[in-house]
């Protein structure tokens, strides 16, 4: 996330994490933190107000817990990339701040795990997620910076993602007529229903 409070990023579907993971070192790239486990608890109202507008609000575990909310910003310039205003602060327990969003009217709406590796390259964070319906790389710096980066790991520009996971997952549930929502390896276990059926592998 930016200093501006403003998450500006894009992402690749990728076959193989471990020749970006090549590419990453022979450009410079340095490991930021090793690769994790990630569980994320997508909150709405029973309406899913929230969704309707655009909105996220999200608690994640993996070293820490963090609450986060993204929206679309106030005024943003047309971009080649995917902005998000952001929100984001730690709290010291996970199940607590369960317990306070549904006890203010949330409901947990969705489940979304990953395995994450995040790098530094330049100045742009470059995180290799393994989901349980592909993989992917995302950038997240500066607008330039990511362009930038992009082309020093071979990736192809003009198949860049600017959707999230749960767009994504919302549209292979029903491409593929999945039944389920929650986007786990255990839901996936059952399917060989993957991104690759719908996007383009980008690098």
């Amino acid at each position: 996330m930016s200093g501006d409070g403003l998450e500006i990023e894009v992402k690749f579907l990728i076959e193989d994490l471990a020749t970006i993971r090549r590419r990453l070192e022979r450009a410079g790239g340095t490991l930021k933190k090793p690769r994790i486990y990630e569980r994320n608890v997508r909150f709405d109202t029973p309406w899913e107000s929230l969704l309707l507008q655009g909105k996220l609000l999200r608690l994640r575990q993996d070293t820490v817990a963090r609450i986060t909310f993204k929206g679309e910003p106030e005024e943003m310039d047309p971009s080649e990339v995917r902005i998000r205003e952001e929100i984001e602060m730690e709290v010291e327990d996970f199940d607590t701040a369960v317990a306070i969003l549904e006890k203010v009217g949330f409901i947990q709406r969705q489940v979304y795990e990953k395995y994450r590796e995040t790098f530094l390259l330049d100045r742009v964070e470059v995180v290799l997620d393994e989901m349980p319906f592909g993989q992917f790389v995302e950038l997240e710096g500066s607008e330039q910076s990511i362009r930038s980066a992009a082309d020093k790991l071979g990736l192809d520009w003009d198949k860049r993602i600017l959707s999230n996971y749960l767009a994504l997952m919302a549209q292979l549930k029903t491409a593929k007529n999945l039944p389920f929502d929650d986007l786990t390896f255990e839901k996936f276990a059952g399917t060989e229903a993957t991104m690759g059926d719908l996007l383009a592998y980008g690098g």
